[in-house]
């Protein structure tokens, strides 16, 4: 095989992903396009862990979304990733730690990784109620597709085409919950791991080069979806089937004038082990939120007396509980999830002039003083800075 001395040849495919420039909302805003670019990077810079780090035979944990490989991640998550194979068997071991949940997902195709996701995907999830696992336990926790022979432990099936993992671990009190320490490794025997190849080395940078576009091409249409189908500032529930069982999304479409600010009101479920909302912005990509207060979850949630939560979306500080900073962005996406709740209400927005912001909420709501925001967003970054997030 003959090397090209310019790696660019083997990168043409990376202009996938600014094609797709024209599904979003605005493909001629200079702003929209330099934001696909960052996208772009954000993707290329994650596909190295997906195509180089680790293989089936040979397991290892890699950061999957977070703050720097965007692309919707929920911020109370932790993700990792590690590729396996349905005919092998896996240990996971290790502290359960102390967060809200901890899940475990396999399935054939992680996206991204292929050009058209397999239907079906062979999800499986398992969680740490479905296992057993108390806060700070050490387990093990065998995978694979039928259960070993005389084997009486913690143990779950994996579909025999699988490919990929994926764990979760979702905290609620971001400052004092312990993330959980997880190994992996390969119980069946296997050879040491190989010195890839030229050829091996240019056919997985080949596949970098496809990565953001094949992304991009399957997260652009979930969020354009909700706004073609309910339009801006009204939420659309999802339930969806398999893996994800347990949880009702409440995605919407945001839109707003900079003189303007977003009311979300919702009920709570009378049993809410877990809830949060976030901002996206129009390209399906969490808003900064180590810095920015662009999310939020039941645990920091400030109820009003009448049992409701009521945030509000505003490029400035309103002064009030739960805000929810765009960065910038005046129109972009939300997401909202309920997890494991008896019930599953659907929030409204109500669209209103910034300077009249108090008229439309209780008249009981409380003053957040800037010196109560800014150490609000202290603790918010310290905790973040806490985790270990790729």
């Amino acid at each position: 095989m003959i090397i090209e001395p310019d790696i660019l040849a083997y990168m043409t495919d990376l202009e996938s992903a600014v094609a797709n420039l024209g599904d979003t909302w605005h493909p001629d805003d200079p702003a929209y396009r330099a934001d696909v670019y960052r996208q772009t990077m954000t993707s290329l810079s994650y596909a190295y862990f997906a195509y180089f780090h680790a293989t089936p035979e040979h397991p290892d944990w890699a950061p999957l979304w977070n703050p720097v490989y965007t692309l919707q991640p929920n911020p109370d998550d932790i993700y990792l990733q590690s590729p396996i194979c349905g005919d092998l068997t896996y240990r996971i071991a290790g502290n359960r730690g102390s967060c809200k949940i901890l899940s475990f997902t396999t399935q054939r195709a992680l996206s991204g990784t292929v050009d058209e996701m397999p239907r079906p995907n062979g999800h499986h999830e398992v969680d740490d109620s479905d296992l057993g696992l108390e806060p700070g336990e050490h387990f093990e926790l065998i995978l694979s597709a039928q259960r070993p022979a005389g084997y009486a432990g913690k143990w779950a099936p994996i579909d025999p085409q699988a490919g990929g993992l994926m764990v979760r671990y979702r905290s609620y009190d971001w400052l004092n919950e312990v993330d959980p320490q997880l190994t992996i490794e390969c119980l069946d025997p296997v050879p040491p791991k190989p010195r890839l190849s030229p050829e091996e080395i240019v056919a997985r940078i080949r596949e970098m080069a496809k990565f953001p576009g094949r992304k991009t091409r399957l997260y652009y249409p979930m969020q354009n979806g909700v706004k073609e189908r309910v339009g801006f500032n009204r939420f659309e529930p999802v339930r969806m089937p398999g893996a994800l069982a347990k949880q009702v999304y409440w995605p919407a479409c945001f839109q707003f004038d900079a003189d303007e600010a977003l009311i979300i009101e919702t009920d709570i479920p009378a049993h809410a082990p877990y809830w949060n909302i976030q901002l996206n912005d129009p390209y399906f990509n969490a808003l900064e939120y180590v810095y920015r207060l662009s999310s939020s979850n039941g645990h920091y949630a400030k109820l009003s007396r009448d049992g409701k939560y009521r945030a509000v979306i505003a490029l400035e500080d309103p002064g009030v509980p739960n805000w929810l900073d765009p960065a910038g962005y005046r129109e972009g996406g939300i997401y909202g999830r309920w997890y494991d709740c008896d019930s599953a209400p659907v929030p409204t927005i109500t669209r209103v002039k910034l300077n009249a912001l108090r008229t439309h909420l209780p008249a009981d709501t409380p003053i957040v003083t800037p010196q109560q925001r800014a150490e609000e967003l202290r603790l918010r970054v310290r905790a973040c800075q806490r985790r270990r997030r790729w």
